[in-house]
């Protein structure tokens, strides 16, 4: 004899099949979003090239980034040599301009996405478990996140690297702290509206931990500003990282970056041009490629604007 539960099981399992039958397919997805996200799309095609250059930088690049070529200083873009020709030009050191560029995106990338992963995290991780205990310990947070927000990026990123050296390690870590308190604002702000919801009080009518309840049902209805501001954040890492390299206390010869291109091509920006062009741009696309992935992003996970399209 079929009881009721077996009824109510069978009704939900078709209801299932028929929502993942009327799920559209991964490629119905992406020209959904191209053409309603075109700037978010164009965006996103620009992240996907950059990645790719850094991944398959040593299929991609024509020469050694650290070798220098004496004969070939300051060349400019189009120069042949025996090894190959120089497309973008060479620097002071006759390093091939295309070269440090491709690798760059590799440094770019890794100081990006570790400082917006890592800071983001931790952000969402102190913002949840802020707006959930609240009372005391909520105000003791926000005033400590309010000590650290009363300092712009750059300045804090600028005094930790001063303190404690430069290096990449260094770099990341003056990059990443500034990250904490403006990721747990945002999500903590989303977070207290959870907590009010009567399936949180159920939760704990139950018995649930408080680790439960944060992880199993307060942190996945924060996931949309999490995703947000980690977007956002390798856009902004990416810029901050080109800054600190260009007043010497990022990333050190003969590391590519950039950042550090910009600054050996302050001499000679007269001059040779293109020595100080062709990082600018890689900067400005990169920086722009997630910001226009990352408004795409927000347009498309706001349920407001999800229900006027």
């Amino acid at each position: 004899m079929v009881t009721v539960s077996e009824n109510l099981a069978d009704a939900k399992n078709a209801e299932l099949q028929d929502d993942l039958r009327d799920r559209p397919g991964l490629w119905k997805q992406i020209t959904s979003f191209a053409r309603k996200q075109p700037l978010g799309f164009a965006g996103l095609i620009v992240v996907l090239v950059f990645i790719c250059l850094a991944v398959f930088a040593p299929w991609l690049s024509p020469f050694d980034p650290e070798a220098s070529s004496y004969e070939h200083m300051l060349a400019p873009p189009g120069t042949t040599s025996d090894a190959g020709t120089f497309y973008l030009g060479t620097d002071d050191f006759g390093r091939d301009v295309l070269t440090r560029i491709i690798y760059g995106a590799r440094t770019a990338l890794f100081v990006g996405f570790t400082c917006a992963i890592v800071g983001a995290t931790v952000g969402l991780v102190l913002g949840v478990g802020s707006a959930f205990f609240g009372g005391k310990i909520d105000l003791i947070f926000q005033r400590i996140m309010d000590i650290f927000m009363a300092f712009p990026l750059i300045i804090m990123a600028l005094s930790i690297v001063a303190i404690f050296g430069s290096s990449i390690q260094n770099v990341i870590i003056a990059i990443t702290i500034p990250f904490i308190p403006r990721c747990a604002r945002v999500v903590r702000s989303s977070a207290l509206a959870i907590r009010e919801i009567p399936y949180i009080d159920a939760a704990r009518a139950n018995g649930f931990s408080n680790s439960r309840i944060i992880m199993r049902h307060m942190v996945p209805n924060v996931m949309a500003p999490f995703l947000i501001m980690l977007t956002a954040f390798v856009g902004q890492a990416i810029l901050l990282e080109a800054s600190l390299s260009f007043l010497g206390l990022g990333v050190q010869e003969p590391v590519p970056a950039w950042g550090l291109m910009l600054k050996n091509a302050q001499e000679y920006i007269r001059s040779e041009p293109w020595i100080a062009i062709w990082p600018g741009i890689a900067i400005t696309l990169g920086v722009f490629g997630f910001n226009l992935f990352g408004d795409a992003l927000r347009d498309a996970l706001d349920p407001r604007l999800r229900s006027n399209q």
